[in-house]
């Protein structure tokens, strides 16, 4: 069964004075904004009333321990889990430190990636970017129950789109779950070779997993009283830990309905004229 409750999140340590020193500068007009939105996105972003004020991030460069497992038992390295899930967390919440800074209503387009360094394979860091909005035309709150500013990982154009048929961002919502993936044993081996037949022990591992993570974001988003998860993506990845240690990694956009749709969108069909 998927377990309900995620990781509990830990609060960032100070900005760095480099990181107030460009924020403060911000708030007072110089230098102009800046953004990582395309032409086509600030537009847009613009048309729905929101105008960026900044480019913010967040970063936290993380050792990730080690946790043994039984070969021949598929479970949750929660040890693993947990560095993961901190690490993100942690790179999340100063991004939203810097909006917060800056007087953001929120952050959209976020990209949250990591990286491994040379210098050693037991080091990640977790990045989180995005660019800064603030609404100009709008009297209801968009920050989440925690007070912070919203957070979207969608497109500009999506979050356009979001915002004209009655829809609101409320934060970005993830979930995780570092699993290892038992072996086969010498029967189970011998029984497959040479067939066509479905390893069992891998599908329901890998299965169970994906079910942890999406679960898990599915109860950040309740956290925050979405109404639904939109642009959701799965992700696997092994990482650090080898052939059988796999990450799955879900993530989204949980949004809340403000109005009713006043101009809903009729699908028309079209038909191409390239032979």
């Amino acid at each position: 069964m998927a377990q309900q409750n995620g990781p509990i999140s830990q609060q960032p340590q100070a900005l760095p004075e480099s990181a107030r020193g460009r924020l403060a500068q911000s708030q007072q007009g110089r230098p102009c904004f800046t953004s990582d939105l395309s032409v086509n996105e600030f537009v847009l972003a613009t048309q729905a009333g929101f105008m960026p004020v900044g480019l913010v991030m967040g970063t936290s460069i993380y050792h990730i321990g080690l946790q043994p497992a039984r070969w021949n038992t598929s479970q949750e390295l929660t040890v693993l889990t947990q560095a993961m899930y901190t690490a993100r967390e942690l790179a999340m919440a100063r991004m939203e430190a810097e909006a917060d800074m800056l007087g953001a209503d929120g952050v959209i387009g976020v990209e949250v990636r990591a990286r491994r360094y040379a210098f050693s394979s037991e080091i990640m860091e977790f990045v989180a970017i995005g660019t800064a909005v603030k609404a100009e035309n709008t009297n209801v709150s968009l920050r989440t129950p925690a007070g912070r500013p919203f957070t979207s990982h969608l497109s500009g154009q999506d979050f356009w789109t979001l915002w004209q048929h009655g829809w609101v961002p409320r934060a970005l919502v993830l979930g995780t779950c570092v699993y290892h993936v038992a072996h086969l044993t010498f029967r189970q081996t011998l029984q497959a070779s040479g067939q066509n037949t479905e390893l069992g022990t891998y599908t329901q591992a890998v299965y169970d997993a994906r079910e942890i993570a999406m679960a898990r974001m599915q109860y950040e988003g309740s956290q925050v009283g979405a109404d639904g998860i939109v642009g959701v993506v799965v992700h696997e990845n092994d990482w650090v830990w080898g052939e059988h240690g796999i990450e799955f990694f879900a993530m989204g956009t949980a949004v809340s309905r403000l109005h009713p749709d006043a101009a809903p969108v009729s699908p028309q069909m079209t038909m191409p004229l390239s032979g």
